[in-house]
């Protein structure tokens, strides 16, 4: 397996890997519950269940942090083939959590004038 890209955005995290067994198997591992729970245990997701899934090609987890402030994400799978008969595994981790929006607000020290609107 080898990483090709990681990309950081301002909600989430994107990976790619080149993985060397066929797609049909990669799916396997992240659809099937059995397999995910070697890699994905369901006490991370906040259901065990997928909240959608395109058959071959993408699943979609809801994921709840396990301590405090206990922020939700969604992490995606998805596979395509590869030129070589492996499969290009994209994996997003997106945090959802609208406390999140809050959390990143302006800085409290930021040294920036404050302006009060006077009624």
């Amino acid at each position: 397996m080898n990483e090709s890209k990681t990309d950081d955005h301002d909600k989430g995290i994107e990976l790619e890997y080149e993985i060397d067994e066929p797609p049909h198997k990669v799916w396997r591992a992240i659809s099937i519950p059995e397999f995910r729970e070697n890699w994905l245990p369901k006490e991370a997701l906040a259901d065990p269940e997928a909240a959608s899934l395109t058959p071959g090609q993408e699943v979609r987890y809801r994921m709840r942090e396990s301590d405090p402030p206990f922020l939700e994400s969604v992490v995606i799978f998805r596979i395509t083939p590869n030129a070589t008969g492996g499969t290009k595994l994209r994996i997003i981790h997106q945090l959802t959590d609208v406390r999140f929006d809050r959390m990143i607000g302006t800085a409290a020290n930021n040294n920036s004038l404050s302006l009060i609107l006077a009624a």
